[in-house]
């Protein structure tokens, strides 16, 4: 690979933590909740991994952490700040989140949620009226009325006919992209230019990968009467002390922002990202989601620059059952509202390859915020029934699996990965061998799927 090369000796920082026992549980070298450990072999494992991708030049640089029961047993932090920038990565150097600014944006409705703003049958033209006219595109290009309104529920499991601009075949994707969506002034704008497109198919109908969470980050901002940045930091980022997570990285830390990198296709290689990210459908370095320097539009589904340690806390607030620390962020029974499947069989994916992927055999639904696990026979999944997670177009993953009271997150930068870096990571920490029922008692290791 070509940045394989200019990699030296000395690039890796490597942290294993806890004492090394051999435990049980869905792989059989993950322990009893009661004893937060991970085996000698899966630290081992976990390890080969980070030096693997930095090696053989899949990544520049990347940060591994794993706990259980809120004990971190594995961190690595490996290789450099980018292909043009050999010094070594650290702990607190700041990632682009993208889609993983999405729980987080998720967690902030629900507390409005538990707070009586809303039910999750409300129509969101409640709060958002620019979007009363909107129309359902049909297949030949007509539009038609929309025969159910969309509601908070329907935002909030992206089955409302929203759209992203990603696929570039697609005629309603061409219109979001014309419209400019990430070049508006601010949120407020964004509804405007978004309100001129039609739906992609009637509220209810499919599943599709779309906006719903910037509209979900401009409906906080209306009901709580604060900007997104705002109620997040008030609400969230400093109950939970994550100092580091930003939409706008202050000019001291700027220099903690690591490069993005995206893979070309045409050189197998990776390079730098210049200018715009075209993944995304930018049109200018000021566009949201590549400027982080002067930020008005705060994207609920893209925006948010963390550490590792910050989205960990994050996480661990999750697995606890949304406290931390003795701050209570959402009530635990709304968190088992958030992190169970919410999707009706009927419903299909209308999304592009990377999403259809997600629920093939049916192995995965959607909640509000997260992908969630609910079976596991058809494609023996990652993780345990019942975990939850998302991940980043940069390659960031993370997930939470209360089976084994463990949480993982790894992240990267870099776009269009070709690499199965989730079902990587997730071999590392359970094993490589198929799993057996959630109720055995005997050693297993894990299975693993391809989830891009």
């Amino acid at each position: 690979m070509r940045i394989a090369r200019s990699l030296g000796c000395g690039f890796v920082v490597l942290l294993a933590l806890c004492p090394l026992v051999s435990l049980k549980s869905h792989a059989g070298e993950l322990g009893l909740a009661a004893q937060p450990k991970l085996s000698a072999e899966a630290q081992q494992r976990l390890g080969a991994l980070a030096t693997r991708y930095v090696g053989e030049g899949r990544v520049a640089g990347l940060h591994l952490m794993v706990s259980r029961g809120g004990q971190l047993v594995f961190e690595a932090v490996v290789g450099q700040r980018s292909i043009a920038d050999n010094r070594p990565v650290s702990k607190n150097d700041l990632y682009r989140m993208y889609s993983m600014t999405k729980p987080i944006t998720a967690v902030a409705i629900m507390q409005l949620y538990e707070r009586g703003h809303f039910r999750l049958a409300d129509p969101i033209t409640r709060w958002l009226p620019e979007l009363a006219g909107v129309r359902v595109r049909n297949h030949d290009g007509t539009l038609t009325r929309v025969d159910t309104p969309i509601t908070m529920r329907h935002l909030l499991t992206h089955t409302a006919g929203f759209s992203y601009g990603f696929d570039l075949s697609d005629p309603l994707d061409e219109a979001y992209r014309a419209a400019n969506l990430w070049g508006a002034a601010d949120l407020d704008d964004w509804v405007r230019r978004l309100a001129t497109l039609p739906l992609k198919f009637q509220p209810g109908a499919r599943w599709h990968y779309s906006i719903a969470s910037d509209l979900t980050g401009l409906l906080v901002q209306r009901m709580s009467g604060q900007s997104l940045a705002v109620y997040l930091q008030q609400a969230i980022f400093e109950p939970l002390k994550m100092t580091d997570t930003f939409f706008e990285v202050p000019t001291p830390q700027r220099s903690r922002l690591l490069e993005n990198h995206f893979w070309n296709k045409t050189t197998d290689a990776v390079e730098l990202v210049r200018g715009t990210v075209p993944a995304l459908g930018l049109n200018a370095e000021t566009d949201a989601m590549s400027n982080f320097d002067q930020v008005a539009l705060f994207s609920g589904g893209a925006g948010l620059v963390s550490t590792a340690q910050d989205y960990m806390r994050f996480a661990d607030m999750l697995r606890r059952g949304g406290a931390l620390d003795g701050a209570r962020i959402l009530q635990s029974e709304t968190l088992k509202l958030m992190t169970r499947n919410h999707l009706p069989e009927i419903i299909q994916s209308a999304g592009n390859a990377s999403a259809a992927s997600i629920w093939a055999n049916k192995s995965f639904g959607y909640g509000l915020g997260f992908s969630v696990v609910i079976d596991d026979a058809s494609w023996q999944p990652e993780s345990n029934l019942g975990s939850y997670f998302w991940g980043g177009a940069a390659g960031t993953i993370f997930w939470v699996d209360p089976e084994a009271d463990l949480v993982a997150l790894g992240l990267i930068q870099l776009m269009d990965s070709p690499w199965p870096f989730r079902k990587d990571l997730s071999r590392a920490i359970y094993g490589p061998t198929p799993k057996m029922g959630l109720n055995d008692s005997v050693a297993a290791g894990s299975t693993s799927i391809e989830v891009e």
